[in-house]
Parts: structure tokens; C-alpha cells; sequence
């Protein structure tokens, strides 16, 4: 019997109980599911691709069959690489079901042999984006049922980083990670 492996691609800017919740079912189908975080330098994301792949890491410690990559170019030839025969997708809703059909068809036209799975997320996560949790974060809401304590922690130093710059407050060092070297008298 063959192995199935999957890939799981995405931004994950930040990653979201959304994404945890696909992550843990696709771990029960699949053999092995690789979260493979997109590296897309023609975004602006609020973590670096090293803050969201530790953040991943952390989040997906308890499943033996789950690992987290980096990749950038095509996820057909990412999939290639890896030799991944499925691309596990969610679909929250109808829009994102017209683009990720649109997606699918596509990267089968690429990659024939390459399967796309959707699924739903539980229905507590069926609005829930990387991109609200980021503007709730930002405009200073709630964030602790939408992301894992490890991610709501880290958006909280972001914004309080962000914040700090915004009111003129000088952040510290640590926040910034800019060292700046003492001037010699």
C-alpha cells in the first residue's frame, strides 16, 4: 500500500486555530502532511518566514507525521520536490472556494498526477483569517480564541512594538532586535 504524503501550503501570517484545526485532521488522513509556509517576497507579512516556520514547529510538536518547510515558486514543483501526491487546501467559504478551484484546476493542468483535497474548517473557525486576526491584533481586540497562546503572545509584542513607534515611545532593544553600538568618548 502507498504512502500518502500531502502538503500543506500557505502564508501563515499569523498561523491561526483555523490552520491548527486543518492541520490536526489532515494529520489523521495523511501518512505525513508538511506545512509548507510560502515565501512571497511581493508581500509585506507582519512575521518573518523564521518567526511563522517556529511558531509552526511549536504548534505542530505533538503530531509525529507533521513537519513544517519553507518554499517559494510553484507548489506543483514544490510538491515534486517533496514528493507530496496531495495539496490539502481549506475553503471557508463560497469566494474562497471559486479561488481555490481555480487554483486546483491549474495546478492539475501543471502536475496531472497531483491531487487537491479541500476541507472545511470546524465551523468555530469558518470566518476566521490570517488577515482579521491581524487587523483584531492591530486595533487592539481580542485575539486569544482565534490563535494558539504561542501566536496571540507574539502578535501581542508586535503590536506593542508597533504601537511604541506609532505614539514616538522608544521601544527597547530587545523589541527592535537593533543593536546599536555605544560611541566611544
Amino acid at each position: 500500500m502507498k504512502r500518502i504524503k500531502a502538503i500543506y501550503p500557505g502564508s501563515f501570517d499569523p498561523p491561526t486555530n483555523g490552520h491548527l484545526d486543518l492541520i490536526e485532521r489532515g494529520s489523521k488522513i495523511f501518512d505525513e502532511l508538511v506545512v509548507a509556509i510560502l515565501r512571497n517576497p511581493e508581500k509585506d507579512p507582519l512575521f518573518s518566514v523564521a518567526d511563522r516556520r517556529k511558531m509552526l514547529e511549536a504548534m505542530t510538536a505533538g503530531f509525529d507525521n507533521v513537519s513544517v518547510d519553507t518554499f517559494d515558486g510553484l507548489t506543483v514543483d514544490y510538491a515534486l520536490r517533496v514528493e507530496a501526491r496531495v495539496i490539502l487546501r481549506g475553503i471557508r467559504a463560497i469566494s474562497d472556494y471559486e479561488y481555490e478551484l481555480q487554483m486546483a484546476l491549474m495546478n492539475r493542468k501543471l502536475q496531472p498526477g497531483l491531487e487537491t483535497v479541500f476541507m472545511m474548517p470546524a465551523e468555530k473557525y469558518s470566518y476566521l483569517s490570517s488577515r482579521l486576526v491581524r487587523e483584531v491584533a492591530q486595533l487592539g481586540g481580542s485575539i486569544e480564541c482565534l490563535v494558539p497562546d504561542l501566536v496571540a503572545q507574539k502578535l501581542r509584542e508586535k503590536m506593542d512594538v508597533a504601537h511604541k513607534f506609532a505614539n514616538g515611545e522608544q521601544p527597547l532593544p530587545s523589541e527592535t532586535k537593533i543593536r546599536t553600538r555605544k560611541k566611544r568618548s
